[in-house]
């Protein structure tokens, strides 16, 4: 044991004196600077104001490079695609293609379901779309198309303004599904449309950063939340049971007890098929899982899912025998365009609006993460237009709101996808299907699709554990997550985003009602100022008080500033000048009675003078009587006089010091400087700018002298905007830091030389 320690020992020594030499290093360090001011800061580093560049004057500017610059912006297949490396990337990309495809053709299907439409038309979402996201997008890897959040929140529009009810024929109350069908075709096509004009609107105007209201937490816990509203919407398919249409606030809830009254009327086939499909979609997902490493591509279990449950439900039978429900008639090839209607525009305008931004949320969520770990940016803007024109186009071509699939994005980046020329690969593949492949699907059992797009719930649902996670990192996010859970759950979806929006604005809101207000002390040999709160070894400077917030101020929290700083400081500043400007009061009604006491004699003595002259008149034996009272009475009332002018000049050089709280009997404060910093400030509005000039009038008030220090740049623009500096506050009350307001504070207090160095021990 001794020497296996013995290295060991030596070690510690060694870093010991390492350490030791180091702190002598840093005790011989020096920082030797001039000590300034805003004013000195200024002239020192030749400050000048910023040029504004008018953004808008370059959209006009007409040139073949400006040209040919824009074009390769809005069509970025000509950027990327002149410099496809065929050896590389194209056996990638096929393989990857085929492999989306394969996912693509099922996964297409269920969610035409889940919007409430013809399956058929999930393909057409499958083919149009993509292509289009083909010439105009900018990420290489997120597969376009059909996704279960948007087709939930497309069915929950089918389910609001096209429900069965509206469909019922006579007395026996038949299904006319024909006219539903095409009424609702009619409206996804519309509102595809309109989606697509609004990201296309968006991303031409330059508002792709609306995205960022939509913080992570809030997304999560939204695509969670909608995860569980296709969960449910699939139960009829898995029970085999015809439920009313619900559509608002708690249509989730009564679609579950409804599900509930309604499960002894299950079709034990469709359940039974549905169970089956579902267990061998999830030992496919496993084994891919386990054999990822081995295998070239996964293997495409869906498809062979869909295949068989085809064949064996044509083979037995299974609509005559058990009465399950098969997709039914698929036409093949393409359907023609079909314009929109613009009298469904006012109807559809909310939802399309909640659904345009949520698409393009999860799209550039799943851009934006590929980017990053394979080394190439997406833009923002242009993936708004990008995902518009795919919605706008695909409208006109009857297909319904689309976005990109995390698990089809994962397989496409996953089998060797390199570009975007997987997608077009895929989409030709899709359309052969709808050419010539569709039909042979038409015994397909729709409980074989619902379970599919369960089974494909996973990712989402598995989103549950962030409750775990944010619990232990951020209460607050937790709180957001929750909120937006519980209101998409109970307010459908275009009500629970709108809730969640506004709760996280109103959170950050209050968050910058309750910041962190901290009085900072000086870490010793430093020009370092940490709370005192929270840095034991800190000392506040002997009769210097630095206040700091962990936030900008604004009107909002404006108040709360002022509060917060005189609550800190320990002087109750507003009873301090409310007894101040009381005693003053008092002194001034004292003065004007002394005034007018002092007037009274002098009016008396002016009367007698008077009577003295007309008596002069009337007798010469009063004028010589009268001599010696009236020049006695004259040299009293001109002594008193001298007396009078003597006296105010020592009273107006003593008025200010009268007016002092030492004078007036007040407390003082027990320090003689306030400094602000004001680096947490990210801009000021003119309630901000009011606040911190009755801050400097209140403490100067109470004879404390106010600095600002550390201001940023555009602050100190806004400030001078703000006609904030004038005769009494200048920039020489503003410094470049906290420690140079600190040493110029005590240096002007001892009232001595100012030591134009400042000089900090590290």
């Amino acid at each position: 044991m001794g020497l296996s320690e013995a290295p060991g020992q030596n070690d510690t020594q060694a870093l010991l004196s390492r350490t030791q030499a180091m702190e002598l290093r840093w005790r011989d360090y020096r920082v030797e600077r001039p000590l300034l001011n805003q004013e000195q800061l200024e002239e020192l580093g030749s400050r000048s104001p910023a040029l504004v560049t008018l953004q808008w004057r370059t959209w006009f500017r007409c040139s073949r490079a400006r040209a040919h610059a824009l074009l390769l912006q809005y069509l970025p297949v000509l950027a990327w695609l002149p410099q496809y490396s065929v050896r590389d990337w194209l056996l990638g990309d096929f393989l990857s293609g085929l492999s989306v495809a394969i996912m693509q053709l099922p996964q297409g299907l269920a969610y035409a379901l889940l919007a409430g439409l013809p399956p058929v038309f999930g393909l057409y979402s499958s083919f149009y779309p993509v292509f289009v996201y083909f010439l105009f997008g900018t990420s290489r890897h997120i597969s376009v198309g059909t996704f279960a959040v948007m087709s939930v929140m497309v069915g929950s529009v089918m389910e609001s303004l096209a429900p069965d009810d509206d469909f019922l024929l006579g007395l026996n109350s038949t299904l006319d599904v024909a006219a539903r069908d095409a009424s609702r075709v009619q409206l996804a096509s519309t509102l595809s449309v309109l989606v697509g004009l609004f990201q296309v609107g968006l991303g031409m105007v330059h508002f792709g950063f609306v995205v960022t209201y939509l913080s992570e937490p809030l997304v999560r816990a939204y695509t969670t939340a909608a995860s569980v509203h296709v969960f449910v919407s699939q139960l009829k398919y898995v029970f085999g049971l015809h439920l009313s249409s619900h559509s608002g606030p708690l249509s989730l809830i009564y679609t579950v007890l409804e599900v509930c009254w309604k499960l002894p009327q299950t079709v034990v086939g469709t359940m039974v098929t549905a169970i089956v499909a579902g267990v061998l979609l999830v030992l496919v997902k496993l084994l891919n899982e386990k054999l990822r490493r081995h295998l070239p591509m996964p293997l495409p279990g869906e498809l062979l899912t869909l295949i068989g449950a085809t064949g064996i439900s044509y083979g037995a039978g299974l609509q005559q025998a058990f009465g399950v429900d098969i997709v039914g008639k698929i036409p093949t090839g393409l359907v023609p365009p079909m314009a929109p209607h613009p009298q469904l525009f006012a109807k559809l305008l909310g939802n399309a609006f909640a659904i345009a931004v949520v698409g393009f949320a999860i799209a550039i969520s799943l851009g934006k993460i590929f980017a990053l770990r394979h080394g190439y940016r997406v833009y923002s803007n242009q993936e708004l237009v990008a995902l518009g024109l795919s919605n706008l186009i695909g409208g006109i071509f009857q297909c319904f709101p689309v976005s990109c699939s995390m698990s089809r994005s994962l397989v496409q980046e996953s089998t060797g996808g390199n570009t975007q020329v997987a997608g077009a690969i895929s989409s030709l593949f899709i359309l052969i299907i709808i050419v010539k492949l569709g039909e042979l699907f038409q015994d397909l059992p729709k409980a074989v699709l619902a379970a599919v797009v369960i089974v494909n719930l996973k990712g989402m649902v598995m989103q549950f554990t962030d409750v775990f996670s944010l619990w232990k990192a951020n209460r607050v996010d937790l709180l957001i997550w929750a909120v937006t859970f519980v209101a998409t759950i109970l307010l459908n979806l275009d009500l629970g985003l709108a809730v969640a929006v506004v709760f996280s604005l109103m959170l950050v809101v209050i968050r910058t009602q309750m910041p962190h207000y901290s009085v900072l002390g000086q870490v010793p040999d430093t020009d370092i100022y940490r709370d005192v709160a929270e840095y034991s070894g800190a000392r506040e400077v002997p009769g210097v008080k630095v206040f700091r917030s962990s936030v900008t101020v604004y009107f909002a929290n404006a108040e709360l500033y002022s509060d917060s700083l005189k609550q800190r400081c320990g002087v109750d500043v507003d009873y301090l000048l409310s007894q101040k400007k009381k005693l003053l009061r008092k002194q001034e009604l004292k003065l004007k009675r002394l005034q007018k006491e002092n007037k009274l004699p002098k009016q008396a003595a002016a009367s007698k003078g008077t009577s003295v002259s007309i008596s002069v008149n009337t007798s010469v034996v009063d004028i010589g009587s009268n001599n010696g009272a009236e020049g006695s009475k004259a040299k009293a009332s001109a002594g008193t006089e001298l007396e009078d002018t003597g006296a105010r000049a020592p009273e107006d050089s003593k008025a200010s010091d009268m007016s002092s709280l030492k004078a007036l009997g007040l407390p003082q404060p027990d320090f003689h400087t306030l400094i602000l910093d004001l680096s947490s400030f990210s801009f000021v509005d003119t309630v901000c700018l009011k606040s911190l000039k009755n801050i400097f009038r209140d403490f100067r008030e109470i004879e404390v002298e106010v600095y600002m220090a550390a201001c940023h740049a555009p602050v100190i623009t806004q400030l001078e905007d703000g006609h904030f500096f004038d005769a009494s506050i200048t920039k020489q009350h503003l410094f470049a830091s906290v420690h140079d307001a600190v040493l110029f504070a005590l240096q002007h207090r001892r009232s001595g030389p100012i030591d134009p160095v400042l000089v900090t021990k590290l």
